[in-house]
């Protein structure tokens, strides 16, 4: 397999290369990433105390599947259906919807999910996603960034303390978890898409 293949995003080999046909289903990909985004949003586990959602998962995958430009305009298409007063976000409606909701707690991570999906996105682009260790690093990386971003806005509504309280320190554990899960689907995914192409390695 040529290295221009390999340093293609997952998702490039379902689109058309161009023309009305590509964007078109560019759209549709970028639409059904939102709808799969407020699923994974309403979608909790249980973890005692603290209710975790899904949804940084489906971003991981998402961004990994998609690319950097696909994976970013789905994020941006997400918060701005949640600008609207649709009921996108994990809290939403029973917290508020709208603006008001994004500027409440959850502000920061918003931004962050975008920033996330840049990373892990530009990381696939390059053919990381092929690596479960590269991979790995890169979703790390975006987590890690994503969680200080909501850390930030949270700290200047309730002080540091009580952000890395309620906002950061549950949720190291499980979303390790989720990023060891995507680093390791997207090489697993690959592996699929190769032998279903009769192209295996």
């Amino acid at each position: 397999m040529s290295a221009a293949i390999a340093l293609r995003p997952l998702i490039e080999f379902a689109i058309p290369d161009r023309g009305a046909g590509r964007l078109a289903v560019q759209a549709a990909m970028v639409i059904a990433g939102t709808l799969l985004l407020t699923l994974s949003a309403k979608t909790k586990v249980v973890l005692g105390p603290v209710d975790m959602s899904l949804q940084t998962l489906a971003i991981l995958l998402i961004s990994a599947t998609f690319g950097m430009r696909l994976g970013v305009a789905t994020l941006l298409l997400y918060l701005a259906e949640g600008a609207m007063g649709f009921p996108v976000f994990q809290s939403t409606p029973e917290k508020g919807i709208g603006i008001a909701y994004m500027l409440g707690g959850t502000g920061g991570y918003l931004a962050g999910f975008v920033v996330m999906a840049a990373i892990v996105g530009w990381a696939a682009d390059r053919g990381w996603d092929r690596s479960p260790v590269k991979l790995f690093g890169a979703m790390l990386v975006a987590e890690t960034v994503m969680m200080a971003m909501g850390f930030a806005w949270l700290a200047g509504l309730i002080g540091a303390e009580k952000s890395w309280m309620f906002g950061v320190a549950p949720f190291i554990v499980p979303d390790l978890i989720k990023v060891a899960l995507a680093a390791c689907a997207m090489p697993a995914m690959w592996v699929a898409a190769d032998w279903l192409r009769g192209g295996r390695e």
